[in-house]
């Protein structure tokens, strides 16, 4: 695999190199020119899990974890650029694991009940799916 950064630390291309040495088609491009282009899920289709963080989201807790409603610093940048404090985060519970494992919704906007966008992860920020209602 073959990975090239941005001037600004943010993942270019991810790709594998194929036979003939070239890029695999359709891969998208992350730079803070195009900061992301993040599919949309159904909040429906989501596990339950993190149908009941969203739900403790827009109801503004109480929240199982400490780290829970704390700022998302958008590093990876995957997701739309904004001032530090847009982004807050907030853990999705997986059954059998007793820590906080990968999963987390991040919600962008003030105030944090009424957030802007929520994006959901499963793998601990490497790829985000927007939330649509």
């Amino acid at each position: 695999m073959r990975r090239a950064l941005h001037k600004w630390g943010a993942a270019v291309v991810v790709a594998a190199g194929l036979a003939s040495g070239g890029l695999v088609p359709n891969a998208i491009a992350r730079t803070p020119e195009n900061p992301s282009r993040v599919p949309p899920v159904a909040l429906v289709t989501l596990p339950p899990e993190a149908q009941a963080t969203h739900k403790l989201i827009l109801a503004g807790g109480p929240f199982p974890y400490s780290k829970d409603g704390t700022v998302f610093g958008n590093r990876e940048r995957l997701l739309p650029l904004n001032p530090r404090g847009y982004y807050r985060e907030y853990t999705v519970k997986t059954p059998g694991l007793r820590h906080r494992g990968a999963r987390r919704i991040v919600c962008g906007g003030t105030p944090p009940t009424k957030p802007d966008t929520c994006y959901y992860t499963s793998d601990h920020y490497a790829s985000f799916q927007r939330i649509a209602p």
